[in-house]
């Protein structure tokens, strides 16, 4: 059973070779550490590397959209809980929060719109494995209870002044 909760499946701890000239996280490294988080997610899921492998299916980043929100210096672990947004036969939107230990907000956030496919010959779209999609129902069915995520849906927008 899921909980009404985003689901923490990963922490990592910022290494000085992820740090800038500013002396915070590259903005790079954010990616790297929300990728590990939807590696995680896949893992959760049952498309860990065995499964992948022997199903020949794996994930797609489609897009994807990072907002960063507050710095994070070298040494810091960095929390990410990730939401099920939304998904239908091939297809789930997923949402990520990076949090540091001394901040009750979110300093990042993440989201990817990830395609299912089948290897087989090439890549092609093919729906989730009975197993997987009742999985995300049951992830779904948990988190839809769960208040709007603050960053999710947004776009990038210059407004041109009057």
């Amino acid at each position: 059973m899921v909980a009404a909760a985003p689901l923490s499946l990963h922490r990592a701890v910022v290494k000085p070779e992820w740090v800038d000239y500013n002396g915070h996280l590259n903005d790079a490294y954010y990616m790297v550490i929300f990728s590990q988080a939807t590696d995680a997610f896949m893992d959760y899921i049952g498309l860990d590397d065995a499964a992948r492998r022997a199903t020949r299916t794996s994930l797609y980043t489609l897009e994807g959209h990072i907002n960063y929100l507050l710095e994070v210096k070298e040494g810091v672990e960095v929390e990410i809980r990730t939401r099920l947004i939304r998904h239908d036969a091939k297809r789930m939107q997923l949402y990520h929060e990076m949090f540091r230990p001394d901040h009750a907000d979110p300093v990042a956030a993440a989201e990817f719109m990830l395609l299912h496919v089948d290897t087989t010959e090439g890549a092609k779209s093919a729906p989730f494995r009975p197993e997987i999609a009742a999985k995300l129902q049951e992830i779904q069915a948990a988190q839809d209870a769960l208040p709007p995520s603050t960053y999710s849906s947004r776009t990038i927008e210059l407004k041109p002044k009057a």
